[in-house]
């Protein structure tokens, strides 16, 4: 996992991982969701990884999506 760099400095997400059709995103909460493109749709996984790469907005872009906070294809307890 990338360590979320945190632009903004107040975002619930701690870290990301970056696949070919997922994105894995874990929050400081220790718990991590899957988006797939198969969950999503891969014009969202794009989104979620530059938004991931840049450090800034993902988790605003979830929050405001309901189609991707509800949408992912799995959900890990804290790691």
């Amino acid at each position: 996992m990338e360590r979320y760099r945190n632009v903004s400095g107040d975002s619930g997400i701690d870290a990301y991982e970056i696949g070919d059709d997922f994105i894995r995103v874990r929050f400081r909460s220790g718990v991590s969701y899957w988006y797939t493109e198969a969950s999503v749709g891969a014009t969202h996984v794009r989104t979620l990884k530059r938004l991931a790469r840049k450090g800034q907005g993902l988790s605003t872009y979830i929050s405001q999506h309901a189609e991707v906070s509800d949408g992912y294809a799995r959900k890990d307890p804290q790691d």
